[in-house]
């Protein structure tokens, strides 16, 4: 996450703009370094090991807890993240290859967050069970970069990481930023520009991570109760929001809707743009 961040700036102090740039480095290198599943050395990884013992976590942790649970509550289970033990069969990479279905329903096991002991600011996570922020850890991680530096500046920012940005302030004469949707069928080009003075935007979608089997794409977004690919899912979604968090949980939440996913979007009264 840390080596695709890109902070945008109306700055015209070369050493504020510099430190603005190391602030953002530094966040955006600590929440990966707190939240990612791969290293051996966070809370994730004594959360994923713990064996069914219980585990206090800090405040930081408790809060992105809270919310995915709020997550999973009004997806009606969609959202879940206990799902990312699915991994383990399941590889996005272009190939063709799927997962034996036997695999697939033995991992169902280990997965589905009502399964799980959670009173604040205590977790027990049932041995064999995994939790996985990655849903929801870029975006948060946006916002909390640009955060920090609105304390240390007025002037315009814009944050991205990875597609997922967040901007505020205003630009010199008003002026907006222009923000490209790529397009699923052609990487590196823009089906559209967007044009933005304040709030984030989040996208979601197949575009790199997929599975090409017979004739058939199969997405990376997995309906946690099946273990297998959300069916009909929009190829691509770009969701406005107040914040990065916001807007990428509805861009989620879209893509696990399968063929209703533009309609979810239009009942939720947000600004989106879609690629079937």
């Amino acid at each position: 996450m840390a080596s695709s961040c890109e902070i945008f700036m109306e700055v015209e102090d070369e050493t504020l703009a510099k430190r603005l740039l190391d602030i953002a480095s530094a966040e955006a290198w600590r929440i990966e370094s707190k939240f990612s599943r791969y290293r051996d050395n966070n809370i994730v990884h004594q959360i994923n090991n713990s064996r069914g013992r219980l585990v206090k976590v800090d405040d930081e942790i408790a809060h992105l807890i809270d919310f995915a649970q709020q997550c999973w509550e009004l997806s009606e289970g969609l959202f879940d993240i206990t799902s990312g033990v699915l991994r383990r069969v399941w590889r996005f990479n272009g190939g063709s290859k799927l997962p034996d279905k036997q695999d697939v329903d033995d991992l169902l096991a280990y997965v589905g967050w009502h399964k799980v002991n959670w009173s604040r600011p205590y977790l027990t996570l049932p041995d064999g069970m995994e939790i996985d922020f990655g849903g929801i850890g870029k975006e948060y991680a946006v916002d909390r970069s640009l955060l920090l530096l609105q304390r240390e500046t007025s002037g315009a920012i814009l944050v991205n990481y990875g597609g997922d940005i967040h901007a505020k302030g205003q630009r010199k004469g008003g002026k907006p930023w222009s923000i490209g949707i790529e397009n699923p069928g052609q990487l590196e080009t823009a089906t559209g520009l967007l044009k933005i003075k304040q709030g984030a935007l989040a996208t979601s979608g197949d575009t790199r991570r997929f599975i090409l089997n017979n004739g058939r794409r199969y997405g990376h977004v997995l309906n946690p109760k099946t273990g297998w690919p959300v069916e009909g899912a929009l190829r691509s979604v770009t969701v406005a929001g107040s914040s990065c968090t916001e807007a990428g949980l509805l861009a989620t939440l879209a893509l696990l809707q399968g063929e209703d996913g533009e309609a979810f979007l239009k009942s939720q009264d947000v600004a989106f743009w879609v690629t079937p």
